[in-house]
């Protein structure tokens, strides 16, 4: 899953990505050969003949085709995965021989070398040393006053820049910041936190507790991209800045990753320290706290008590072409094979960092093995004659530790239509427990099933009651949770363009992109419970006579 902080705190960014490769898969260590699916255990006893999902479920999405699958793909051979990089390529060699070998259709007719990849080029951006930003006629010094740690610069060169204060950059009911701003191609420059009342609660809470806007920087920072905000410029409070940007030099320093060309992807973000913030806004701490003060009580944006000044920003990147795919298997439907429901995993991860390799064996190995024992699991059924009406997409996406890129990609460039695309399942961490579960009953957060669809939320509610048996744990679904998840991962591209989602996740841990997410411990049999909840929804989902209607649109 996509880590979205922007190293708003410590943030270990992906490794430099590398050329694209020609690449031999290997599935045992010593080996040269086709990437291929071990050997099939013998199934279970079946179930009853008429309960074809069941017995379809029972026979291939089982811990011992989801430990070897996970072995191949977590394993260290495969290099952690990065967007780009060698690891990327075996793993989506490894995905397209096992639609292959599940004879799923290779749908991707633009691509006549291998139709089961959707290949598209991304950009990669290193940031330069030498930065600087001048204001009020002193010189600041990038990783001493200032850093970024995503998006594309605009300013190779020196830029004169006359930025829109827009105070804490919150938009909720009345309290709006952007009204009658329009900020679109323009440079913001925000305060972090969020207004608080004299007795330190926050102003915008029935609770007085910090609300979304308050915990962390995300919600304010995607407000400023949807406003169409070029670059973001966010005031510190951290008083150990310089210390901490410091430690956090060799990730800042790491090139990243997005869409190719100027203007794509998000903004940058830009970190100030507090001294270079009070510069900006031409005032003191003194005059900015009683600034905050007297907006607060008034409830009116502070940015009308202060001024920003202008300045000049050099901030230069480095700019390479990086190539990566898709991985896409299609199985047709019967009588309503022009619909289309598709069923998503990211299979790319964090690569190779510091010499150690990052296996992300729970993000995401196990939604991409989960994915790959369904698609298994109605592709046997089909090939026995009792296959899905409706028609199913396996998506693989790259790019997701990224930005959601190849689900983006994929969203602007559908090989099926999206008015025909009925739901997406996405599936994005399923092989543990969180701490909020340990000890506790089998669960699986589910997020967005009932955004925009009550019919996908009551279908999902009927199949675990009547086959899951699952906890379904909504708590992230809560529009104001700090953490945003609705919106970091790769189901929110397919929402965006109004189509019903349901994400299902098993909660962070200590592991959470740590070179320590390893096979080893993931929990097989709730990856398995998991895995079988989401093909259960599927198959129902597959075989209704109508697909879910959109009858909502939520937060």
């Amino acid at each position: 899953m996509r880590y979205a902080f922007w190293l708003l705190a410590a943030l270990a960014l992906p490794a430099a990505a590398q050329a694209p490769v020609k690449v031999k898969v290997k599935t045992k260590r010593g080996t040269a050969t086709a990437p291929t699916r071990p050997a099939a255990v013998a199934p279970a006893a079946p179930a009853p003949p008429a309960d074809y999902a069941r017995l379809y479920a029972e026979r291939y999405i089982t811990q011992e085709h989801l430990r070897r699958d996970l072995g191949v793909l977590a394993s260290d051979e495969y290099e952690g995965r990065e967007t780009g990089t060698k690891g990327q390529q075996m793993a989506a060699a490894y995905i397209t021989q096992q639609f292959k070998d599940d004879s799923l259709v290779a749908p991707v007719a633009a691509n006549a070398a291998n139709p089961y990849l959707q290949t598209f080029s991304l950009e990669r951006n290193a940031w330069q040393p030498g930065g600087t930003l001048v204001v009020g006629g002193k010189t600041y010094k990038w990783l001493e006053d200032f850093y970024s740690s995503s998006g594309r610069s605009p300013f190779q060169q020196p830029t004169a820049v006359q930025p829109v204060f827009v105070g804490y950059g919150i938009e909720q009911g009345d309290y709006d910041e952007y009204k009658n701003l329009d900020v679109k191609g323009k440079d913001v420059l925000l305060l972090s936190g969020e207004p608080r009342t004299a007795a330190g609660k926050a102003l915008l809470s029935a609770d007085g507790a910090a609300t979304k806007w308050g915990a962390n920087a995300r919600a304010k920072i995607a407000l400023a991209e949807q406003k169409g905000a070029r670059a973001v410029f966010l005031i510190s409070q951290d008083a150990d800045f310089a210390k901490n940007m410091a430690r956090l030099t060799p990730y800042i320093m790491r090139p990243t990753i997005t869409t190719a060309g100027a203007g794509g992807g998000r903004p940058p973000l830009f970190m100030v320290s507090p001294a270079l913030g009070l510069k900006l806004l031409n005032t003191s701490e003194t005059k900015l706290k009683a600034a905050e003060a007297a907006a607060a009580e008034a409830k009116v944006s502070v940015a009308s008590k202060l001024k920003p000044a202008k300045f000049t920003i050099s901030a230069p990147q480095e700019h390479s072409a990086v190539s990566t795919e898709n991985v896409l298997g299609f199985l047709p439907g019967t009588d309503l094979k022009d619909e289309v429901l598709v069923v998503s995993a990211h299979y790319d991860h964090l690569g190779i960092q510091n010499g150690q390799v990052y296996n992300g064996a729970d993000d995401d190995g196990s939604g991409t093995v989960g994915m790959l024992s369904i698609a298994q699991a109605f592709a046997k059924a089909a090939h026995a004659g009792h296959g899905p009406r409706r028609s199913i997409l396996f998506l693989a996406n790259t790019g997701e530790e990224k930005g959601l890129l190849g689900s983006a990609y994929y969203a602007e460039h559908p090989v099926f239509p999206l008015a025909a695309t009925v739901t997406d399942l996405n599936i994005d961490m399923i092989g543990r427990t969180d701490s909020a579960h340990l000890g506790k009953p089998d669960y699986v957060y589910v997020i967005g099933s009932d955004k925009l669809s009550s019919q996908l939320h009551a279908a999902l509610e009927r199949v675990n009651k009547e086959r899951g048996g699952l906890e379904l744990d909504y708590r992230f679904n809560d529009p104001n949770d700090p953490n945003r998840f609705y919106y970091r991962s790769d189901h929110y591209n397919f929402a965006k363009k109004g189509i019903p989602v349901a994400f299902f996740f098993n909660g962070v841990h200590a592991d959470y992109h740590q070179a320590s997410d390893e096979i080893s411990k993931i929990e097989f049999d709730k990856l398995e419970a998991r895995a079988r909840l989401v093909y259960y929804l599927a198959w129902d989902l597959a075989n209704q006579d109508a697909r879910p209607v959109v009858d909502s649109n939520k937060p």
